[in-house]
């Protein structure tokens, strides 16, 4: 009796045992673990709440934060000017009401003509066709920025229509800029400065646009021009750069089909006509006639002045071989004499160019000179031939190194072929 008795509490203790363990034992959930990107994501869309619109979804705002490498403050701050900006210059109704002015729908250079293999926009930039000066004479500034901020919606919407098309994300551009027939004209400083403005323009309101770049037929002063426009390329920029010689058809025809690409590029694209440059898609661009030329004195901004009576020698130390000597300027009312000389060691002076009279009064004047020795060079404005009448000229005048020492940038450059081929 006793053993029976023994063994229900022992039951009875065992059941109250499991009772227990149930009611005291806690079950815990793992929470999902959130990215730091993630994370991110959702504090720039609370702080930008206000200002976002249905078709600001995620992917939308992750390019935001992947342009300011998810430092939410920097990418709420970029993302609250562009809203400003494209309110500013009514954005939203570009493709509606806004026709560019006829100078650069037939002058602006380039142009999209077809998709990449992803179904991403393919876009060519002609920039050794680029006439900026004229264009800068023949446009104002304004309508520079909207036409540019134009073909970017259009691109825009060119990814909607691929996207429902190819049934997934489509995003991206991919840019070949064409650097056939670039010379020393293109390192006119306004007009460089100009063109670095557009791009900062579009990549301050449209982030993660450029998918990648190829630069073809690159010229043999492309190292001066990277060194200018190194400040805007980002590290994750210069990723998406790929800088070819001319040699470049076949790393082309890896990313892009070549029923997509043209002619003259190595594809097989073609205008209805039989044109290789596809002109009807591509603006060709071209020296922009003096008659689209506008009346203003904009270019005389910022340029120091100087009044010469008979004649003005403007001296600058050039102390690397193959560095470039590059001058602007403008005269106000009347023409005057320029040339340029070098003065060696010696003090003997040697003609680089020759005194030739120009009429910097009605359109400014710039061009450049390859300095393939080292010495002093001296810029003169010879007003000789009118001494009787002072001239008040406009200048800029700078001396661009050949920078051998930034050899891992011009090292960076020649590995781009083989890196494409890896």
């Amino acid at each position: 009796m006793l053993s029976k008795w023994s063994t229900k509490r022992n039951k009875s203790k065992q059941d109250g045992d499991k009772m227990s363990r149930k009611k005291y034992t806690f079950s815990h959930e793992v929470e999902p673990v959130v990215s730091k990107e993630d994370m991110a994501l959702r504090q720039l869309k609370a702080q930008v709440k206000n200002l976002m619109k249905p078709e600001h979804d995620d992917h939308y705002m992750q390019t935001w934060l992947k342009a300011r490498s998810y430092d939410v403050t920097k990418a709420e701050q970029m993302f609250r000017n562009s809203m400003a900006y494209r309110e500013k210059m009514k954005v939203d109704t570009l493709l509606d009401k806004y026709t560019p002015p006829e100078v650069l729908q037939k002058y602006l250079t380039g142009g999209d003509c077809g998709h990449d293999k992803e179904g991403s926009p393919l876009r060519v930039e002609l920039f050794g066709h680029l006439d900026i000066k004229g264009l800068m004479f023949s446009a104002k500034k304004v309508d520079l920025e909207k036409t540019k901020l134009l073909r970017c919606e259009q691109t825009a919407k060119d990814w909607d229509r691929q996207s429902k098309k190819l049934g997934r994300r489509v995003h991206g551009v991919t840019v070949i800029f064409d650097m056939e027939g670039v010379g020393t004209r293109t390192l006119w400083r306004p007009g460089i400065e100009m063109y670095l403005h557009l791009v900062k323009m579009l990549e301050d309101n449209y982030p993660e646009m450029m998918k990648r770049m190829f630069v073809v037929n690159a010229p043999a002063i492309f190292p001066i021009l990277y060194k200018l426009c190194r400040p805007l390329v980002s590290e994750d920029m210069k990723k998406k750069i790929h800088v070819l010689g001319t040699n470049f058809q076949n790393v082309l025809l890896q990313y892009i089909d070549a029923s997509e690409l043209p002619v003259f590029l190595g594809g097989k694209l073609t205008d209805p006509d039989g044109n290789p440059r596809c002109p009807s898609l591509i603006c060709q661009g071209g020296l922009v006639p003096e008659s689209y030329y506008l009346q203003n004195d904009t270019v005389a901004n910022n340029l120091k002045a100087a009044n010469v009576s008979k004649k003005l020698e403007l001296e600058y130390t050039v102390d690397r071989p193959d560095s470039i000597l590059r001058w602007e300027f403008k005269t106000e009312g009347y023409d005057i004499g320029f040339g340029v000389f070098r003065k060696d060691k010696d003090d003997a002076v040697t003609e680089v160019l020759p005194v030739e009279r120009v009429n910097s009064h009605m359109v400014p004047e710039d061009g450049s000179v390859n300095c393939d020795q080292t010495g002093t060079y001296i810029l003169c404005f010879d007003n000789s031939f009118s001494w009787a009448r002072s001239k008040k000229v406009f200048y800029h005048v700078e001396v661009l190194a050949n920078e051998t020492a930034h050899a891992e940038e011009i090292g960076w450059i020649e590995n781009q072929i083989t890196g494409l081929a890896l």
